[in-house]
């Protein structure tokens, strides 16, 4: 068995006591994880010791932080299996990612006669990007749609009917928790020209993630999502595509020669790099995936894929409540409600009692108006995550329900 309890030991958060009492039993790690010490020493480093801006300095402070800032650039692309550091561009987190290639992407490739298909189960960050460049560039935009277990349908049927330019969709869904078979799905698109944007927000942490393999035109996510800091994200793309796409934001650094009549642009992946990037953060993302990498990933995801169905089956011990999403291939989250009982009220009591989860709608308005409601419960798991955890959380929403009932 993964030995969770020593990891806990490297997040100083995990200790903890919510309102002085209760010890912090934390299940909100779909919305973002906590970060381990090294994560956290490695920003403190950055901070104390070689605090510079990179790439546009001679001095010494200057190149220690460019060095490290182009080391975490190979360490993401060996993390992902990318060709190319050139193919590795930082972001600010998936959201911009997706943005940046809905605008660029678009500007580039498509006309107004080719259609762009996301899925019904999408994050909103991979839905109103595409609606914004539908609405600026002409294309049309169209959905695969899921069923009562949260699994995609009619998926080869529909892309073979509608012959997208670029389907765009979520390796794991933040609501139901289904993973999505995208090397199957990439391959079929493939097959008619269409190109594939992953949403890797998700699966990043909770999967082994190899771009060759998949063949994914592009794979996008956030560190914070990986133990990394908020404000450093990624987006992987081929590099043919990438040179052909036009830039997104303008300004420093993304430029070769500037003068009063026009502007030259620098070479990948600088292209899509304006401006003083998050240094610190896109070390502290490059920690946390060599930290990530140091320990058993197979073991680990094993780990969590256990807790995933011990959860389950705690929870369909409880009388009237029901789990949204069902696939077969499930990971990482699990969302419910109970009759009767709100939502939002389940959550802040189980929070009086130290326990965190997420509540609402989780930036997925579709996937709650495909079962007619409001927003769920959901609980998410992370390296750190214990059986015991779990165990309190049963205990908690027991405690909870008889309140509210």
């Amino acid at each position: 068995m993964f030995d969770a309890e020593y990891l806990r030991r490297q997040f100083p958060i995990l200790e903890t006591k919510i309102r002085g009492k209760y010890p912090l039993v934390y299940l909100d790690n779909a919305a973002t994880t906590q970060k381990p010490f090294a994560v956290i020493n490695s920003i403190v480093d950055y901070y104390t010791k070689y605090n510079a801006n990179v790439h546009r300095g001679v001095h010494y402070l200057s190149g220690l932080a460019t060095d490290m800032f182009e080391k975490s650039r190979e360490v993401v692309r060996a993390f992902i299996n990318a060709d190319s550091k050139e193919e590795i561009i930082f972001t600010r987190g998936t959201t911009e990612s997706i943005n940046l290639i809905a605008h660029s992407f678009s500007k580039t490739f498509l006309t107004k006669d080719d259609t762009v298909m996301i899925t019904q189960m999408e994050h909103h960050s991979n839905i109103v990007p595409w609606q914004i460049a539908r609405d600026d560039c002409g294309f049309s935009l169209d959905y695969l749609t899921f069923d009562e277990n949260g699994e995609l349908e009619n998926v080869k049927e529909k892309i073979l009917s509608v012959k997208p330019k670029l389907l765009s969709v979520c390796h794991i869904s933040n609501t139901l928790g289904t993973v999505n078979d995208i090397k199957e799905i990439i391959s079929l698109c493939h097959s008619i020209g269409c190109y594939v944007l992953i949403d890797g927000a998700q699966s990043i942490a909770h999967k082994r993630i190899d771009v060759k393999d998949s063949d994914a035109d592009m794979f996008v996510f956030s560190g914070h999502k990986v133990y990394a800091p908020m404000g450093a994200g990624v987006l992987y793309a081929k590099k043919d595509i990438l040179e052909k796409m036009a830039v997104y934001h303008g300004g420093g650094e993304m430029i070769k020669e500037v003068t009063m009549e026009k502007t030259t642009y620098n070479d990948l992946p600088y292209k899509f790099e304006a401006g003083t990037p998050s240094v610190a953060d896109v070390i502290g993302l490059a920690t946390a995936l060599s930290w990530l990498k140091s320990n058993d990933t197979e073991e680990l995801f094993a780990y969590e894929d256990y807790l995933s169905d011990y959860a389950t089956q705690r929870l369909k011990e409880i009388d009237g409540l029901r789990i949204f999403g069902n696939a077969k291939h499930k990971s990482s989250c699990i969302s419910f409600l109970v009759d009767g009982v709100h939502h939002l009220d389940l959550g802040t009591l189980l929070d009086a009692m130290g326990v965190a989860i997420r509540t609402g709608h989780h930036c997925a308005e579709p996937v709650m108006q495909k079962f007619g409601i409001e927003g769920t419960d959901r609980l998410s798991f992370a390296a750190y995550t214990t059986k015991e955890d779990i165990d309190i959380f049963i205990d908690s929403l027991n405690k909870a329900l008889k309140m509210l009932r």
